[in-house]
């Protein structure tokens, strides 16, 4: 078990303001209109879809029984009309969660790492970066899946990719910070090269094991890894230039 549970912010100026307002923004989204899992025919309707992002269509199906983990034989909606153009769901997908586990799990690391970037970054850019972010590592997942042959009516949701690109962030500017995390029942802290480094080994291996079917466990490990790179590559666009010089001389 290996669990950011905190960090370094001794140099934090600015309020995290943006990252506040996200965090709002996705538990209103799980508790309120997905009704905390339980309204799928919301779920259904604002979650990316490969097929409808390659095709530029709004698709629906037809609900399907199937057996889950308990043995039991449920109904499964189909995917529902999306009120909204298809590739709009690129940014609602990423306000939305399959349940409460993948909710905190997603806000415990945005409420970690995020607002370090908002702080470097100031509030507009961040709230740009972020956004970019998820929109590629959903566009990551969707290219992917039809690459590989999965199936490209499965919807994807969460704040994964964009937190994602936080993460690889976060690593290029911050590498020598210390993390804490909760590992074998106590409590270390690292640098933020080790702690974030070892969570996209992870987010790799599982994601390369997955290339040859269905994303394992359910999880769009493409995202990942694109929101990731993403965040690597974009990261000291979104950073004044006068901010990254005052860095290398504290370095």
């Amino acid at each position: 078990m290996f669990i950011p549970i905190g960090d370094d912010n001794s140099d934090r100026l600015r309020t995290p303001v943006i990252n506040y307002i996200f965090l709002a923004i996705n538990i209103a989204v799980f508790i309120f209109l997905q009704g905390m899992g339980s309204n799928a025919a919301f779920t259904f309707a604002y979650a990316t879809v490969p097929a409808e992002i390659l095709s530029g269509l709004d698709i629906t199906t037809p609900p399907k029984v199937q057996e889950v983990i308990t043995g039991q034989w449920v109904t499964v909606p189909g995917l529902q009309p999306t009120p909204i153009p298809v590739y709009g769901t690129l940014i609602t997908s990423m306000f939305m969660h399959g349940g409460f586990a993948h909710l905190f799990g997603n806000m415990m690391y945005l409420w970690i790492f995020g607002d370090n970037l908002e702080n470097i970054m100031g509030h507009l850019r961040y709230l740009f970066f972020y956004l970019l972010c998820g929109v590629l590592a959903s566009l990551a997942h969707v290219f992917t899946s039809a690459y590989t042959g999965q199936s490209d009516l499965i919807p994807s949701l969460g704040a994964s990719g964009a937190i994602s690109g936080v993460l690889g962030g976060y690593m290029l500017l911050f590498p020598a910070r210390r993390v804490h995390i909760w590992v074998l029942l106590t409590t270390i802290s690292v640098p933020a090269f080790i702690a974030v480094g070892v969570w996209f080994l992870f987010q790799l291996i599982n994601g390369l094991g997955a290339l040859g079917g269905s994303e394992a466990g359910g999880v769009a490990y493409a995202a990942h890894i694109g929101g990731f790179i993403a965040g690597l590559l974009l990261v000291k666009m979104f950073v004044p230039a006068q901010t990254i010089s005052a860095q290398r001389r504290t370095f």
